[in-house]
């Protein structure tokens, strides 16, 4: 199994009470597949996710991706754990506004050590792949939402990550881009092989995946199959 959430918890302090996030959550995913978790604001998706992407530590319990006991690695050995093997999406792009394309998808790569000159080829060839081809040399700026939302994920892709963490990643799109990300998503698990692990408050959003989790008050309330959606090809380019 590739992720195992086992009996994961957290509780975070406001004065002088305790809210417990999340109660004792069990979660696997397998290879390849592709989860959407739902639950409405405060049932605990975005703390799941955080403590599953080591962007914060569990009250109790532990995360172990590709065997590995995450919460057990030192801070620098964590932070290059996340570099090396997962790949995040947010809502908000996070792309640098003074870097490029290009420059922005090798960034992880760079922040590892490599030479740009190492990382071009393939950062190049993500964007291509993402249908911006001729955008490579473009700021954040000079992009629409969707454009960026790609770029995004042609960083994710950049060091071949075990696990992509998508956190509402169509929140900050119009429809149009939205669909044709999520459709980009799921071509990605399904015929390339990722796997992606996305949050969403959007049932059209969750419908794209193979899983569908809902937490409800910091448990999983369910766990079911989504029946394949049968969607043109992604991505769209221009959009």
């Amino acid at each position: 199994m590739l992720l195992q959430a086992k009996d994961l918890r957290k509780n975070f302090t406001r004065g002088s009470s305790v809210v417990e996030a999340l109660r004792g959550v069990d979660l696997t995913i397998a290879k390849g597949e592709f989860v959407s978790i739902m639950g409405p604001s405060g049932s605990g998706k975005s703390t799941l996710l955080h403590l599953i992407g080591g962007l914060d530590l569990p009250t109790g319990g532990e995360v172990l991706i590709d065997e590995e006991p995450i919460q057990k690695l030192s801070d620098d050995a964590l932070s290059a754990f996340r570099r090396r093997k997962l790949g995040f999406i947010f809502q908000f792009f996070n792309l640098l506004p003074t870097l490029s394309a290009l420059e922005n998808v090798a960034l992880p790569r760079l922040l590892d050590g490599a030479s740009i000159a190492e990382v071009e080829p393939k950062a190049r060839a993500l964007l291509t792949q993402m249908g911006l081809g001729s955008r490579v040399g473009h700021r954040p700026d000079q992009l629409s939402g969707g454009e960026m939302q790609r770029v995004a994920i042609a960083r994710a892709l950049v060091s071949d990550p075990l696990l992509i963490l998508a956190d509402e990643p169509t929140g900050n799109l119009d429809s149009k881009s939205g669909e044709a990300v999520l459709r980009l998503l799921a071509e990605m698990a399904r015929e390339r092989g990722h796997t992606i692990l996305m949050v969403t408050h959007d049932a059209n959003a969750a419908s794209f995946g193979t899983r569908l989790v809902r937490l409800r008050d910091g448990v999983i309330e369910s766990d079911t199959a989504v029946e394949p959606r049968k969607e043109p090809r992604a991505p769209a380019p221009g959009v």
